[in-house]
């Protein structure tokens, strides 16, 4: 693990979007990157950035009328294999052992399909066909262009699903590039501040709507992963009836990914705590910095971009660190 080449892949990510949107139109002139979805449900299975990913598109093809779960690859007693089941393993490295065992069961009988970055890997020999990320190497060692690529591959897989064209999707993550190129360009702008003022207490805490809670468990991840600092990811409503009673005995930091109905509460709670709080997204009151974005009001943009303010944190924390990195 590198931090200075996983700066690097964070500053290559509008470049692979565009290459996948590319390749989501070109695909989509020809039937679309997924094998014929006839399956009634499907399971998507995955560890890690993987399976975050993984909820929030099955969170997506639920609202559109799919019938679709993500699970862990370790659960013991996960769906079980059925001909009317679509199971999709999700792996960037191709060799997470969980996830191969948990989509070799449904060989077979589900139609199985491996979702992965690396061709040839062993992850294929579970699978009935294979989607590749197409994500490019991560030099630094940290899953983040194939979580964004997972994300918007799944998301391609429900509307295939659905039935409908795959040039939506291939349009919001044209609009996610240029979101994310945004961000990078400006970034002298805010990451300073972002940085300085997430730095101290004894965690970072990100908080997300559900529909979106995939940013706040991959930015926690990001925390953990680079810099190894505390930290944990909540969802936006759930921090009311969780997280909130954190706020009165800790020195409470928190990158807040903006859009959920419950935003106010969670930050006048803060404000009556003498919290900090980082938003990403549309602007609220009372917050000690805000990130805006191209397009941020576009939550699909959002889904696929915002992670993208935590992993330029993570990885100026990690730079700053003495020593040697890894794991």
């Amino acid at each position: 693990m590198n931090p200075e080449a996983f700066l690097g892949d964070l500053e290559r990510k509008p470049e692979a979007m565009r290459r996948l949107a590319g390749s989501l139109t070109l695909a989509g002139e020809h039937g679309g990157p997924w094998p014929h979805v006839t399956a009634r449900r499907v399971v998507m299975i995955g560890m890690g950035s993987s399976r975050y990913a993984a909820g929030a598109a099955a969170t997506s093809m639920r609202m559109a009328g799919l019938e679709a779960v993500a699970e862990h690859a370790s659960l013991v007693a996960g769906t079980p294999p059925s001909g009317d089941v679509l199971a999709v393993g999700i792996s960037a490295s191709g060799e997470t052992a969980e996830t191969i065992e948990s989509l070799a069961r449904h060989r077979g009988v589900s139609a199985t399909v491996a979702l992965t970055n690396r061709a040839g890997a062993a992850i294929e020999r579970a699978a009935d066909s294979v989607v590749p990320m197409l994500a490019g190497d991560e030099e630094g060692g940290v899953a983040c262009r194939t979580f964004q690529h997972t994300l918007a591959l799944l998301l391609a897989l429900g509307a295939s699903a659905a039935g409908a064209p795959l040039s939506g999707v291939a349009e919001s993550v044209r609009r996610a590039a240029e979101a994310s190129e945004d961000l990078l360009e400006r970034r002298d702008t805010w990451l300073p501040q972002a940085a300085d003022l997430l730095a101290e207490g004894p965690a970072t805490f990100t908080i997300a709507p559900a529909e979106r809670l995939s940013s706040a468990e991959q930015g926690a991840l990001m925390f953990r992963e680079g810099p190894r600092r505390s930290a944990d990811a909540c969802e936006s409503g759930d921090w009311l009836h969780v997280d909130v009673y954190l706020t009165k005995t800790l020195d409470y930091r928190a990158l807040l990914f903006a859009g959920s109905c419950f935003d106010s509460a969670i930050v006048e709670w803060m404000r009556e705590r003498g919290s900090k709080v980082v938003a990403v997204g549309s602007g609220l009151d009372g917050v000690d910095l805000t990130v805006r974005y191209r397009h941020d009001d576009d939550p699909t943009v959002a889904v696929f971009t915002e992670v993208l303010v935590a992993e330029l944190i993570a990885a100026r924390w990690w730079i700053a660190q003495p020593g040697p990195h890894g794991a």
